[in-house]
């Protein structure tokens, strides 16, 4: 799986997936008027956003929280995983760790919010661990891919 996401044409296929999919929020958004449940690190302040939403925007988050928002941390995340892998040499593998963590903790926080958003059971509480641990893993993955891509084009000018 690891040589797979390391394939340029995975690389670049992810790049454009994950894209379009963060481009795909902005309608929703915009209906909100606001953030949406992904964009707050507080499992109260999210209860709270939760409140304000009505019966259609609770739906409507729900089937973006489903869809789009379990999409993206696969394109995003196999992605950083895939430059991780490709450019970090024998280190790559481990390298590509706070990528995989970064999407299970993506996975279970829309699983939270799902949950909240359906009536189901609410759970946002967890959200003051997983949002801040997703997004600090999130900085780690990209600051690795970042660190693996400028020590590429270093040796690639090197070698010119």
């Amino acid at each position: 799986m690891m040589t797979f996401l390391s394939r340029t044409p995975v690389i670049l296929g992810l790049l454009v997936a994950a894209v379009v999919i963060l481009l795909s929020f902005s309608p929703l958004r915009q209906s909100l008027d606001g953030p949406l449940l992904d964009q707050i690190f507080s499992g109260d302040a999210a209860k709270a956003r939760l409140a304000e939403f009505s019966a259609e925007q609770r739906r409507a988050h729900f089937w973006v929280t489903v869809i789009n928002d379990t999409l993206f941390p696969l394109a995003y995340g196999g992605l950083l995983m895939g430059l991780a892998v490709r450019f970090g040499g024998r280190y790559g593998k481990l390298a590509a760790i706070p990528a995989l963590l970064t999407i299970v903790f993506d996975l279970a926080e829309n699983t939270v919010q799902a949950l909240a958003l359906s009536g189901t059971i609410n759970l946002l509480g967890l959200k003051s661990f997983l949002t801040p641990a997703k997004m600090g893993f999130l900085l780690i993955a990209f600051l690795v891919a970042l660190v693996f891509l400028i020590a590429a084009g270093f040796r690639r000018i090197r070698q010119s």
